[in-house]
């Protein structure tokens, strides 16, 4: 599957939610998330013919939470959706520490090549970085709903992207180059 297409379905579902949110109100935005979510998790399916873990952890939380929230008529649901997958992610990420697992590495091992030290402190960085999220999103929630929404739709989306690139000069400093390696 092209990059343009894996974007567009796992964007699609936060530009409709974002949509549906501009148009009625997060009731109906948490709905709409849920189809959209279940859709672009058949679309790309279909196309692939596999499911990540991540994806589908994250659709049943999806489905769980927004539901509650369409359901119940409250959006807390669909709020503390966001930090318990992010709280979700740091924890797997330094559980696999405990358990001498470098989960990064199997995700990303295959364009980064770094010594195990270097993805032990990576992984430190993105679960502490998921954890500062899942607060991050508790106090913006509380300020304003407005607010978390595009926190939830661009922020969350921004915050990563930067401090992925924050992490770049790190990874280059510790790539092994496979020539000099031979």
């Amino acid at each position: 599957m092209s990059q343009n297409k894996k974007m567009l379905l796992d964007l699609g579902p936060l530009l409709v939610f974002f949509a549906v949110y501009l148009k009625f109100d997060l009731i109906y935005a948490s709905a709409a998330l849920v189809v959209a979510t279940l859709v672009a998790l058949t679309i790309g399916y279909f196309l692939t013919k596999k499911i990540s873990y991540m994806q589908l952890v994250t659709a049943a939380l999806v489905v769980v939470f927004g539901g509650l929230t369409f359901y119940f008529k409250d959006p807390i649901y669909l709020k503390i959706k966001v930090s318990i997958i992010n709280v979700l992610f740091g924890s797997a990420l330094l559980s696999g520490l405990w358990l001498k697992k470098l989960f990064l590495k199997t995700m990303l091992g295959e364009a980064l090549n770094m010594p195990d030290d270097a993805w032990r402190m990576l992984t430190v960085r993105w679960a502490f970085f998921f954890f500062g999220l899942a607060i991050l999103n508790i106090l913006i929630w509380f300020y304003s709903e407005p607010l978390w929404v595009d926190f939830k739709v661009f922020g969350i989306l921004g915050l990563t992207a930067l401090f992925a690139v924050a992490n770049a000069p790190y990874m280059a400093k510790h790539m092994i180059d496979e020539q000099s390696e031979k």
